[in-house]
């Protein structure tokens, strides 16, 4: 185990409650990651077996991707959080991903602002994130909160070919 403190694992902010997965979020887990649109097929089962792989990778890390819920209607519209991805437990990097729907309302950087707060309790000095060069979106809720381009560098794409990933940093002291 790292010399971490465990993150927070329930967070609220003014409209949304990020908490632990359960099991009856197996069913909008398959449909947000089957809205990506990479020809991936992401039916409830394999929804379940990520969300007890999320679980798990908790329990062994301290650190979490959580589920995000809208306060008001109480439904699910995606996740943020922490993961180790293509960085480090030490310094991992800060996801989300939200149906289309919730998009361009503020909601990605309300949970990841949420989130950030977590990660510094944890006692952490910098967060990661890793973000496709054409995703503009994302990138602009990072700046937001303060990422600042580190590099890019080539990955090879599952279509074939190679897509330009952003490394983005955040100090968190």
């Amino acid at each position: 185990m790292s010399s971490y403190e465990t993150m927070p694992y329930h967070l609220e902010t003014e409209r949304l409650i990020l908490r632990p997965w359960e099991e009856s979020d197996a069913a909008e887990f398959s449909a947000l990651l089957s809205e990506r649109g990479d020809g991936e097929t992401y039916t409830v089962e394999r929804g379940r077996k990520g969300i007890a792989g999320l679980l798990a990778a908790t329990e062994t890390t301290g650190i979490a991707l959580l589920p995000i819920q809208r306060r008001a209607e109480g439904d699910f519209i995606g996740y943020c959080g922490l993961v180790i991805g293509r960085s480090t437990l030490e310094e991992p990097e800060i996801a989300y991903e939200l149906f289309r729907h919730a998009h361009g309302r503020g909601y990605a950087t309300e949970a990841a602002r949420a989130v950030l707060g977590a990660a510094a309790s944890t006692g952490r000095k910098r967060l990661w994130s890793t973000v496709a060069s054409w995703n503009t979106p994302s990138l602009r809720v990072l700046e937001k909160l303060g990422f600042e381009r580190d590099r890019v560098s080539l990955e090879d794409s599952p279509t074939g070919g190679s897509k330009e990933v952003v490394w983005l940093a955040r100090s968190l002291a």
